[in-house]
């Protein structure tokens, strides 16, 4: 039943052949990859506006047009640096293997920390941020936008365990939707306004305090913090390069300029148009506003901008389910995470790494009760990190190969490097108190948890690896091990019988053994397995503790038992399977708790013989 659940929702598995055909041309790929840049100019611009309008009024708005062209340049700074990345590493990894391979591994793995960080931050910010879109159009349904948020990213998870084929279809058809929808407001919001139609009228509130209050250099850079989230995502592209159809580099290079020019578009054009039409950002999401004086707040228009916003907030989640799991497989791959991570589902995902952001940003969401402001103040730290580890390894990987143009690129990445870097003290102590000292103390637990990870791999290859010289001497003929084998029995039954009978087929040393809580209970099982006229003794032990191991264990170590050192016992546990999951709920499991137990012993082999009973 669970198995035709499971193919009902994710679909049927797929073969490892099939992997090229779930690979991204340039025309999905754009959407999937993008959607979180560009759903940041969702939220961006507002939370810029939310830092300065208290204390500016309609005055925050003209240095919200200097900041955003600052953004845009810083934009242009990272498009044309990871095209030298994805040029260098195409095999997917992104600010991890650039900085692992050119500044070493504790750099590499806090790029990987910082990122994954990000990634799950992507999720939770993403699907809040569409909630509360939603909720400023439809006021209803604001007291339930934290279940609205778990249900949406429930959804997106099935969506990417069904396959990148398939998702890329279902997520990037409302990308396009968006660009279209905000271009067109753009375009017609500024006609509007030059040929003096439908004027903007003033929705903040004049009576603010501190009107005259200068600006000030720290008013500015917590804005400008702010805004740099509308850069989020411009390094999925890199991470995700083994994603692409062949010739992928060029594909995965192509949806990078792409990115960029619609990122300059649609945020510049925001920008402007939030000049135009000021509105107050507390009073609800800023396009919806912005789109309900252009295009008024009843039209078509109107709530198509308002869905589509929506739609691309809860799609820009689906930009990390693309970088996340690939970034931990490779991590994976090389030792520094789970080694499941590194696995590919029934539909040829890392299912594993789509199920742990899953939860991730599910716990985020709850915690910070959706809300927008509380998780920004996370936001853009560990992917502004990511980007400095990135440049900064590229920038020295330039001075040592060297090679055609190597001056203008080492450059390119040098300045990207020292101004990511500025960024990311400006984000650190600007939103510091608003939560980013989480994810500052964060990052050296996870670099920590990483490195250890790694230590235990590292240890547990040492220890099973052998040597060629350690081969060769080993002799089958004379290093056999003797075998003994013990069965458990709780009662004299089918399963117990046929795991005798097995047992005589692979040793000659065989021993039942029960263990009971009381006398009157031992001589019944003695009496009955006198039935069996067999050769094969009975021990009984008393446990008047009901414990089960330990007097099994005992009775190895005796000299009842005349254990010699080297032998292997094989302890056969007899295992009844019922047909129904309900079933095996009204039955204890001490197997699996026995088997455990046993199992941490070196010299004891556990052998289940199991038997199927019928509904």
């Amino acid at each position: 039943m669970l198995q035709r659940l499971k193919s009902f929702i994710i679909g049927k598995p797929l073969t490892n052949e099939s992997s090229e055909g779930e690979k991204y041309t340039v025309v999905w790929g754009l959407p999937i990859l993008s959607s979180d840049a560009i759903s940041s100019v969702a939220y961006a611009g507002q939370e810029m506006l939310i830092v300065m309008i208290p204390i500016l009024a309609l005055g925050a708005f003209l240095p919200m047009g200097y900041l955003s062209l600052a953004i845009i340049a810083l934009l242009a700074i990272l498009v044309t640096s990871y095209r030298q990345t994805i040029d260098n590493y195409p095999n997917g990894g992104g600010a991890y293997i650039v900085a692992k391979d050119n500044l070493g591994v504790v750099a590499g793995v806090t790029a990987g920390a910082a990122l994954s960080i990000d990634y799950i931050l992507t999720v939770a910010v993403s699907i809040s941020s569409g909630v509360e879109q939603l909720a400023s159009a439809f006021h209803s349904i604001d007291q339930y936008k934290v279940p609205i948020c778990v249900i949406l990213v429930l959804l997106i998870m099935v969506g990417n365990l069904r396959g990148i084929r398939e998702s890329s279809r279902m997520f990037g058809i409302p990308a396009y939707a968006f660009m279209i929808g905000l271009f067109a407001m753009i375009v017609i919001g500024y006609i509007k306004y030059m040929g003096g139609f439908g004027i903007y009228i003033e929705s903040v509130p004049p009576t603010i305090t501190n009107i005259a209050q200068p600006l000030t250099i720290m008013l500015l850079l917590r804005a400008f913090s702010s805004g740099c989230s509308a850069l989020t995502g411009i390094e999925a592209v890199s991470n995700s390069v083994p994603n692409f159809k062949e010739p992928s580099v060029k594909h995965a290079k192509l949806v990078l300029v792409l990115l960029g020019c619609i990122i300059f578009v649609l945020f510049g054009g925001t920008a402007i148009l939030a000049n135009i039409y000021k509105v107050d950002p507390h009073g609800g999401a800023l396009l919806v506003l912005i789109a309900k004086q252009i295009f008024g707040g009843g039209s078509f228009m109107f709530f198509y901008i308002s869905v589509t916003t929506f739609i691309i907030l809860i799609m820009a989640a689906n930009t990390a389910y693309s970088g996340f799991p690939l970034l931990l497989s490779v991590m994976a791959k090389e030792g520094y995470a789970p080694r499941q991570l590194s696995m590919r589902g029934d539909r040829l995902s890392y299912s594993n790494g789509i199920i742990l952001l899953s939860l991730a940003a599910i716990v985020l969401i709850i915690i910070f009760s959706a809300k927008v402001t509380a998780l920004i103040g996370l936001y853009a730290v560990g992917v502004f990190i990511s980007f400095t580890l990135s440049q900064s390894g590229m920038f020295k990987r330039w001075l040592k190969i060297r090679g055609k143009h190597w001056h203008l690129k080492a450059a390119i990445n040098g300045f990207g490097a020292l101004v990511t870097a500025i960024i990311v003290v400006i984000i650190a102590s600007t939103k510091f108190r608003d939560g980013a000292w989480i994810v500052v103390l964060l990052i050296p637990i996870l670099v920590f948890l990483i490195l250890k990870v790694k230590k235990h791999y590292t240890s547990v290859s040492i220890q099973l690896s052998m040597t060629k010289d350690e081969l060769n001497e080993i002799d089958f003929d004379r290093d056999v091990y003797i075998n003994r084998v013990i069965i458990p029995i709780e009662s004299v039954n089918k399963t117990s019988v046929r795991a005798i009978r097995y047992a005589k087929t692979i040793s000659d040393n065989v021993t039942a053994f029960n263990v009971s809580i009381d006398e009157e209970s031992g001589d019944k099982i003695r009496e009955k397995y006198d039935m069996l006229d067999t050769d094969i003794p009975l021990i009984v032990k008393y446990s008047p503790f009901r414990k089960i191991v330990e007097p099994l264990l005992e009775f190895i170590e005796s000299a009842e038992y005349e254990y010699r050192k080297g032998d292997m016992i094989t302890v056969m546990l007899p295992q009844f399977t019922t047909k129904r999951l309900w079933h095996r709920l009204l039955h204890n499991g001490s197997r699996a708790y026995i088997e455990r137990q046993l199992l941490k012993h070196k010299h004891i082999v556990v052998s289940v013989m199991p038997l199927k009973l019928k509904d």
